[in-house]
């Protein structure tokens, strides 16, 4: 193994993004070989790289790629002592952490995973990949204000990108964008005059939110990984693929690292049947201990309803194509 920035290590350990993995260098929470580095370090695989004291291993974790229905409510932070932080949510088994953000306030469709090698390719701004959202606002909207949204808001400084608008009753209308500011389409309609009542993310790219509960997970299919990586396979990671955060006003992207490619997922068994996962997670749940992830098993840990005491389905290599049971939180 060549000499990899320290940063990329812990992240393809399937630790965090690169960019928590540098401000946890910074805490002095990293130690290679038992000493604090410094942010920038390389290392090799003979070195011994700990976090808060557990040691760190590369290629340890097979990918994981989930899919979940995030109810308000539930912050989009992987700072697990935060109160109702999306990691504790979603209870799932393993360390994962979430592709960009959906605002407190806000629902529908978001994607963890422990691929960092992804994040970027799907949230840089410069890659155009497609979100769609479902908006309510405090009064009736008119064609001017489909126009309007349709080309361009000034926000933060900057004209945001045009995109597709389309109105879908008195004061609700579909949007679909290609770049991710802060908070953007509440900023955008305040812009106009109007105050966002509901929103929620119904699409990214390909994978959509439906037959996914409102608070509930599933796993993706094999053929939407595989889409995925088709999708984004000449996406680039680097900072040319987006606008400059300081014009955007972005705080969403975090950096990621490589990880392993994807192993082969089934996805056409029921949930709750053998082969199928889906779940929804208490809100006191916990997750995984840093660095003390379990090794990959043939059987996944079943996550029912919320209050419902857990168990085991038998698994296999397929999983869910659709999350059910469980109630809405």
């Amino acid at each position: 193994m060549e000499p990899i920035r320290l940063n990329k290590f812990i992240s393809d350990s399937g630790f965090c993004s690169r960019r928590e993995a540098d401000k946890m260098i910074e805490q002095g929470r990293v130690t290679v070989n038992g000493k604090r580095p410094e942010v920038g370090a390389k290392v090799t695989a003979r070195d011994k790289v700990r976090v808060d004291g557990n040691l760190l291993e590369v290629n340890a974790v097979e990918p994981v790629y989930l899919l979940l229905n995030k109810p308000p409510g539930i912050e989009t932070t992987t700072d697990t002592s935060q109160r109702d932080n999306i990691i504790s949510f979603t209870n799932y088994p393993e360390r994962i952490f979430p592709v960009g953000r959906l605002d407190k306030d806000s629902e529908g469709l978001i994607i963890l995973t422990n691929d960092g090698d992804i994040v970027n390719k799907i949230l840089r701004a410069g890659n155009k990949h497609e979100k769609e959202y479902v908006v309510t606002v405090d009064k009736p909207i008119n064609q001017d204000f489909v126009d309007r949204m349709s080309n361009g808001v000034s926000i933060l400084g900057v004209n945001t990108r045009k995109c597709k608008v389309t109105q879908e009753g008195a004061n609700r209308f579909r949007i679909t964008l290609t770049q991710g500011m802060n908070r953007q389409i509440r900023r955008m309609c305040e812009a106009l005059g109007y105050e966002v009542q509901t929103l929620q993310r119904t699409r990214i790219m390909h994978l959509s939110l439906s037959k996914i509960p409102l608070g509930q997970w599933r796993n993706m299919t094999d053929p939407e990984v595989a889409e995925l990586q088709r999708l984004i396979a000449g996406s680039t990671k680097t900072e040319e693929g987006s606008t400059s955060k300081k014009r955007s006003g972005t705080g969403e992207v975090p950096t990621p690292g490589k990880s392993n490619k994807p192993k082969s997922r089934g996805g056409g068994s029921p949930a709750g049947k053998p082969g199928g996962r889906s779940g929804s997670a208490p809100k006191g749940g916990k997750s995984t201990a840093a660095g003390k992830r379990d090794k990959p098993k043939s059987s996944s840990s079943a996550r029912g309803s919320r209050g419902a005491s857990k168990g085991t389905t038998p698994g296999g290599k397929g999983r869910s194509a659709g999350a059910k049971g469980g109630r809405r939180r």
